[in-house]
């Protein structure tokens, strides 16, 4: 075995053994009513409002986290705007926990400026949508960052399917990379790829991925609609409580951001539906 290789895996030994107590911190945020679970909102079901008509209908919602997208913490923002972005997330108390979904490439320094965007609004992880090219640049900014990439699958996307698309494809990748290189699954879009015949189970995905999911997308999908439904909705496959069930057996201490793809100009009655399914189903488990 060549040095480099004995460098490596010292180097990912190490990071597998802090993994864990890293992101383990932040689920105090908002696990009270969900039986330990750090459970927010995507923002993007929220993405006809502004940040401050999102955070009061989340706050509504019961809700103390959120994973933001674009519209709501622009990531060209300036440091006073990103001061007072967070001031208003504190008013209405939803903590930044994730951000995302980002592209991330071979360049890196366009990936350091979104670390050191995470790092200023405070998030433990990055939903992302690396390139293949991108892993050596982001082995080295885990490291020192301590943020999570968490790559999110899209499932089908044009005429095929998206790179990635699954917990296999996923974790065959970067499994040799930094042990802060994961996923977010999202089990919406892991039910989609049933409309191109691979039919996904969202709980088997956070088996396999185990302590290499740093942070979930909870939806649920009618594939003959192609429309997000509420969860517990007849027309709806997702089986929430097995999800929670696989989360709580791989340990899981990330976030759980509930999304909602459809009625967007009035997202919150569905969503109060959904977080009270979510409740429910977590406070079974004990």
């Amino acid at each position: 075995m060549t040095s480099h290789n004995l460098n490596r895996r010292s180097f990912l030994t190490a990071t597998a053994a802090t993994a864990a107590g890293m992101l383990a911190p932040y689920t105090a945020a908002a696990a009270d009513d969900f039986g330990g679970f750090a459970v927010g909102v995507q923002s993007y079901t929220f993405r006809n409002f502004d940040l401050e008509q999102m955070l009061k209908r989340t706050k509504e919602l019961g809700l103390k986290s959120a994973e933001f997208y674009s519209k709501h913490i622009p990531v060209d923002s300036t440091p006073d705007k990103l001061k007072a972005i967070l001031t208003l997330c504190k008013e209405y108390e939803v903590t930044p926990l994730g951000f995302g979904v980002s592209p991330f490439s071979k360049d890196h320094d366009k990936n350091k400026k979104m670390f050191d965007f995470g790092k200023a609004i405070g998030v433990k992880y990055l939903s992302a949508d690396p390139s293949m090219d991108s892993f050596d640049s982001l082995d080295k900014l885990c490291e020192e960052y301590k943020i999570a990439i968490a790559i999110h699958p899209h499932g089908p996307a044009g005429k095929g399917r998206h790179q990635w698309w699954s917990a296999e494809v996923i974790l065959k990748v970067v499994k040799d990379h930094h042990k802060l290189i994961g996923t977010c699954l999202d089990t919406g879009h892991l039910l989609r790829m049933e409309q191109l015949g691979e039919k996904l189970d969202p709980a088997q995905q956070v088996k396999l991925m185990g302590d290499r999911n740093f942070a979930m997308h909870l939806k649920d999908h009618d594939n003959k609609k192609k429309t997000d439904v509420v969860f517990g909705d007849p027309a709806g496959v997702l089986d929430v409580p097995a999800v929670l069930k696989a989360l709580k057996a791989a340990k899981f201490t990330g976030h759980i951001a509930i999304e909602y793809e459809a009625n967007p100009n009035d997202p919150s009655p569905d969503m109060k539906k959904c977080v009270a399914y979510v409740k429910q189903a977590a406070g079974k488990l004990g």
